[in-house]
């Protein structure tokens, strides 16, 4: 299946002191650069946030910074090609998500409108998922800035998957950072 891939890589991270999460490094590697190797496979990969050197992908912002996903994911969406058929979405500060993660989204599909990990407690990760394009845009709505990527897509017919051991974690606070380190 042709796919492309989308990373939120903007956020305030008002929880660790406004820091860049994405250049964050866990394991030697920097967040944002472990979800654009997750998304090896894609025919193109957008990031969504402030533009950082070193990365081969397609930079866009959202019209107005600081919005939220929904026009993050907007923004994004405009430079997926044609004719993917699929987005998988992925948030910058994933120290867990490997290019088997997105495969295993991916597979799981099959007729639905998304895909998404679900973490040990039954929690949806919304920034951890695949999408059928067409479902993704014709959720959005008119007025993204501020909108619920909950509300936006818990409509859709979705295909939960469950997280593989450190595969749903995200970086939110030093303690999170500490303990992948």
């Amino acid at each position: 299946m042709r796919y492309a891939g989308i990373v939120l890589a903007g956020g305030s991270a008002r929880r660790l002191s406004g820091v860049d999460k994405p250049a964050l490094s866990v394991g030697g590697k920097p967040l944002l650069a472990r979800a654009v190797h997750a998304l090896d496979g894609a025919a193109r990969v957008i990031a969504v946030g402030p533009r950082r050197p070193g990365f081969d992908v397609v930079w866009t912002r959202e019209p107005v910074p600081g919005t939220g996903p929904v026009a993050a994911l907007a923004a994004g969406l405009v430079f997926v090609p044609e004719d993917a058929e699929a987005v998988v979405v992925l948030a910058a500060d994933l120290p867990g998500v490997r290019r088997s993660t997105v495969d295993r989204l991916l597979a799981a599909l099959g007729d639905g409108d998304g895909a998404v990990l679900v973490d040990a407690a039954g929690a949806r990760q919304w920034l951890l998922g695949a999408w059928r394009v067409a479902s993704l845009r014709a959720a959005l709505p008119a007025e993204t800035e501020h909108a619920s990527l909950r509300r936006v897509l818990g409509g859709l017919r979705i295909t939960e998957v469950p997280a593989e051991r450190g595969e749903a974690d995200d970086i939110d606070t030093p303690e999170d950072l500490e303990r992948h380190r």
